[in-house]
């Protein structure tokens, strides 16, 4: 947001603030940050969220081609703000749609390169009701997007987790929000979800190099 990484919490965004992160030197330049995530772990994904896009302000488009360029071999996804899953392929980047800005359920949009986030506060979808009952429509990735959560220490939400997984077992499931340490990092595989996103404990140095390792091997 406004060309540096802020620290999200629990998805106040007029309270995000520039990142103060002793993993990146306190500095909140995004290349930067970047490049202190990838030096603790080779993550394989990048996930962006670009609030300015996302508010209908001018957005990062440039300096996220740059991050791309910098390390090619990261798969970026990218939350833009994008309403039409149809229309959000046409980027190197892999597109997230989130139902905080998606409409209704598109007729017709197979499984394909896109992510959808299923956004929630207070355990309530943003967006329309009809995408929990479309599973069928859902690409093969989903993030559980739980925004009242995320830069918590609030924990992951399981039982919504848990839902979720049951109505669509063959999709690969993202936990997103409240994840504080390796013990919820196992609490999380035992719910069979296929990734995690995190920031949080990550700056803060509440997960580190070993419990990322530990967890890369075991997935």
């Amino acid at each position: 947001m406004a060309g540096q990484v802020v620290h999200a919490r629990m998805g106040l965004r007029a309270q995000y603030r520039p990142l103060r992160s002793p993993l990146a030197g306190n500095d909140s330049d995004p290349l930067r940050v970047v490049d202190a995530l990838l030096g603790l772990h080779p993550f394989r994904r990048l996930y962006v969220a670009d609030l300015d896009a996302i508010a209908g302000r001018a957005g990062h488009a440039d300096t996220i081609a740059a991050i791309g360029r910098r390390h090619p071999a990261i798969e970026l996804w990218v939350d833009r703000g994008q309403r039409d899953p149809a229309a959000a392929t046409t980027t190197a980047a892999v597109p997230v749609l989130g139902t905080e800005s998606l409409g209704a359920v598109p007729v017709d949009v197979a499984p394909s390169r896109w992510v959808l986030s299923l956004d929630f506060r207070g355990g309530r979808l943003l967006g329309a009701e009809a995408w929990l009952q479309s599973s069928h429509q859902w690409p093969d990735a989903v993030i559980a997007m739980t925004l009242d959560r995320v830069g918590s220490t609030a924990g992951p939400d399981l039982q919504l987790l848990r839902a979720l997984r049951a109505a669509a077992p063959h999709r690969r499931l993202y936990a997103a929000g409240g994840v504080r340490d390796g013990t919820d990092l196992s609490a999380l595989a035992a719910t069979d979800v296929h990734g995690v996103l995190l920031a949080s404990a990550l700056h803060d140095g509440r997960i580190g190099r070993d419990d990322l390792r530990r967890f890369a091997a075991a997935g």
